[in-house]
């Protein structure tokens, strides 16, 4: 066992025998997500991602990171950009952090491809917008998760959503999803139907077997990928992420809004040079 995932595991700890969620399935097209019972402070975490945007500006990186996620949740490839489901994908720089840009940032840097997916905040506006509790966040680790059996597609949650980190079924997914030779889903994560929102939570089901999330696995394997995107409790000052955070130069997304980011992003030293020279 190597040391990061012995670092993961040790973080997991306490916490993931003390979530106490179901996931009682209907049948393979919904499923109820309850939220976790309170639980003491101190078992309380607060997972969180740093990615390195210099290691992701490698195509293999960002392609591996959502073919992993696509097949680890069933995500249907919808040819129709409108209607299309993302969980983790590329935004342009100047979209992404669109307030480190200015009138003099070099179109490069404007342009480069930056992995995004949802931000998993500390004070999440989704879920003080949805009126059926269908997304939440869970006390125990912070995770922001999604009832898609409760959804009823009123889209608040999108709409609340600064990051845009959500997608809507806008028709039957099903039709659009990886099948294997006898015509069933190549993964078992429960497929979804018209009208109900989904999004990107931290593969909660893998964390419950102590498991990275599927991007943070899938970067890994690619050559030079270690690194791209790095997976850990952000309140442990010992965790991955938080030395991280500690010594190298990383931003948030939109912090002004104080929505609390837990994805956070390190940024290349070329690109932090090129921008503080712009605003010189």
């Amino acid at each position: 066992m190597n040391e990061t995932r012995r670092q993961f595991l040790k973080e997991l700890g306490v916490a993931a025998a003390g979530v106490g969620f179901a996931l009682p399935l209907l049948d393979s097209k919904h499923w109820m997500l309850r939220p976790a019972a309170p639980v003491a402070a101190a078992t309380r975490k607060q997972w969180g991602m740093v990615i390195d945007v210099e290691k992701c500006l490698r195509e293999e990186v960002r392609s591996a990171c959502v073919e992993a996620c696509d097949r680890e949740h069933n995500i249907p490839h919808i040819p129709d950009a409108h209607d299309e489901i993302e969980w983790i994908w590329s935004e342009p720089y100047e979209h992404v952090f669109p307030d480190e840009v200015h009138a003099h940032t070099a179109a490069e840097i404007r342009e480069l491809p930056v992995l995004v997916l949802c931000n998993h905040c500390t004070n999440p506006p989704c879920v003080k917008v949805c009126p059926t509790e269908a997304t939440w966040k869970r006390e125990s680790d912070g995770i922001v998760m999604m009832d898609m059996h409760r959804c009823i597609g009123c889209r608040y949650c999108m709409a609340a959503c600064p990051f845009s980190a959500r997608s809507f079924n806008w028709r039957d997914p099903r039709p659009y999803v990886e099948r294997d030779a006898e015509g069933h889903p190549t993964s078992d994560f429960p497929t979804r139907t018209v009208g109900v929102v989904e999004k990107c939570t931290f593969c909660e089901a893998r964390l419950r077997v102590g498991r990275m999330p599927a991007c943070v696995e899938a970067a890994s394997g690619v050559p030079g990928g270690e690194g791209a995107l790095t997976f850990g409790d952000v309140s442990d000052p010992n965790s991955d992420v938080s030395r991280i955070l500690e010594t190298q130069n990383t931003i948030c997304r939109r912090e002004n809004l104080g929505t609390g980011p837990n994805i956070y992003y390190i940024v290349p030293p070329s690109v932090a040079a090129a921008l503080d020279a712009g605003k010189a």
